[in-house]
């Protein structure tokens, strides 16, 4: 495996320096893209983002953070800059997610790690501090309590149809892939997302989430633009946990578990589902804070100023 660390310059903020360090780790055949903000001297926070999102999600909350601890968020596995999956390959968003974390614990040779996710991150984190109890610190997670996002029967339903549509997206060539303007991207954006992200916040988000189309296959290049994420993603309706089996995993918690949700965040279905699943953690964690804040599903990118202090705070900082 093959750690390539890229320096950025330094920038001032609020009168303290932060250190920005574009990495990449090469396993095998594929590679995972990171940013770590702070001092690479320190062992850092690992930040993981959200569904089809990028580790730019925390571009606004990491700087303010690494004031007081180093940060790493990472690309997930085909998003932003990651390697795509080969052919042939499902994405079991979960699973993956706590194979790739890990992964990177067992590379730097940390005892323990302290994990920062939103939605699908902050799901991904629930999966290891339940699966590798010992080994987790803390575990801080933004608008989202598990992987138990829907109930079971909503699942089963929608089995065959991700099946198909991931044979579908699976024969697109490059050609095939539809390209867009920046501005056509930002809309797409702003519309799919029906205000939970700002204009500001798509912005940042596509620095890391759009790629120039260069194939002579297009008619658009120049100022055309892929989505960096891989399409298969949008198939992730297999392998989501039942809310019984998010209790199990619940119940094997054994860290100080902060959980952050916004007011005007993401729903749940059944909405009690979510308050079901922290109070198992309560019963086993050495601490549980919640802490419900103003802001959309994406307040940690929006309007990070609400939630730093609570992070830093928790963390003892």
């Amino acid at each position: 495996m093959l750690l390539t660390l890229f320096f950025e310059p330094l920038c001032l903020w609020t009168y303290s320096y932060i250190v920005l360090l574009i990495v990449m780790a090469t396993f095998s055949f594929f590679h995972h893209s990171g940013k770590w903000w702070g001092s690479h001297d320190k062992q850092p926070i690992l930040a993981l983002h959200g569904w089809q999102d990028n580790a730019g999600s925390f571009d606004k909350l990491a700087p303010l953070l690494s004031l007081h601890t180093s940060v790493l968020c990472i690309d997930l596995p085909g998003h932003g800059f990651s390697s795509h999956y080969p052919r042939g390959h499902f994405y079991y968003l979960w699973w993956d997610g706590l194979i790739v974390v890990r992964r990177i614990v067992k590379y730097y040779g940390w005892k323990k790690v302290t994990i920062l996710g939103h939605s699908m991150g902050g799901a991904i984190g629930f999966l290891y501090a339940a699966t590798f109890p010992e080994d987790t610190e803390k575990l801080i997670c933004i608008d989202i309590a598990s992987p138990a996002v829907r109930p079971g029967s909503y699942f089963v339903q929608q089995t065959g149809r991700a099946v198909d549509q991931f044979l579908l997206y699976e024969k697109l060539n490059e050609a095939d892939v539809p390209s867009y303007t920046h501005d056509e991207m930002m809309k797409l954006m702003l519309e799919a997302y029906k205000g939970a992200l700002t204009k500001e916040s798509c912005e940042i988000m596509l620095k890391r989430g759009a790629l120039p189309v260069t194939s002579s296959d297009h008619d658009m290049k120049g100022d055309g633009f892929f989505f960096s994420r891989d399409t298969r993603l949008k198939v992730g309706s297999l392998g989501f946990l039942s809310v019984d089996m998010a209790l199990e995993y619940a119940s094997k918690i054994t860290c100080e578990v902060l959980n952050i949700k916004g007011k005007a965040g993401m729903q749940f279905d059944p909405p009690e589902s979510y308050h079901i699943v922290l109070e198992k953690i309560r019963s086993s964690a050495k601490k549980l804070e919640f802490h419900e804040v103003e802001g959309t599903h994406f307040l940690h990118l929006n309007n990070p100023e609400s939630i730093c202090p609570i992070i830093v705070k928790f963390l003892k900082l």
